[in-house]
């Protein structure tokens, strides 16, 4: 004697679960939920962040030198998603786990957008804003060079050059950056520039 699976509107129950995927999958013999089953109310409305884009920015992650492509998502001039590139030749498309988190390094809600300032003298640390920081940064940079600026050295040379200032780069740096703040330093007359990356 074969089995009779109930129609959904024969009983109550199903009536009941009717929307309930598992029972439709039940009712319509679809063990495995790829015949449309599955869909429920919820997941007909969903869809890929990237559709809804303006536009694609072609960009480089972040994180380490070797510059896998990334394709950034921008609609409304936020950004809605970061994917690998597989137009690029270092990656095609492929990155690793840092790289594919880059959307939640600029989106995340956690991420600082204050740094912490102790007053000379001070015993306590005190949030500022990060434009604050950087306004006072580019002061104190000014503010250093003008005060140890050489023109020429004790020889008479000229040398055009400040000692008070130097630069010790980070390991992630790419060469693009490493050769854009060498231009910024020389033209600043920074002559001690070093790089983690050799220590």
């Amino acid at each position: 004697m074969a089995l009779r699976i109930p129609n959904v509107d024969d009983v109550g129950i199903f009536k009941v679960l009717g929307n309930w995927p598992v029972a439709r999958q039940i009712v319509a013999g679809d063990v495995t939920a790829l015949d449309g089953t599955a869909v429920s109310e919820q997941t007909a409305h969903l869809h890929a962040r990237t559709a809804d884009a303006d536009r694609v920015v072609q960009s480089v992650c972040p994180y380490c030198a070797v510059g896998c492509g990334q394709k950034v998502f921008v609609k409304d001039e936020r950004i809605v998603d970061i994917e690998g590139d597989e137009d690029s030749p270092i990656s095609r498309g492929r990155l690793c786990p840092k790289g594919a988190a880059t959307y939640q390094l600029v989106t995340g809600d956690h991420r600082i957008d204050h740094c912490l300032y102790r007053r000379p003298g001070g015993t306590e640390w005190e949030p500022i804003p990060l434009e604050r920081a950087m306004d006072m940064v580019a002061q104190r940079v000014r503010d250093s060079r003008e005060r140890t600026w050489e023109q020429k050295d004790p020889e008479g040379r000229d040398v055009q050059r400040t000692l008070g200032i130097a630069h010790l780069g980070g390991a992630t740096l790419d060469d693009e950056e490493n050769y854009l703040l060498k231009k910024l330093y020389t033209a600043l007359g920074i002559v001690q520039v070093e790089n983690q990356a050799r220590i």
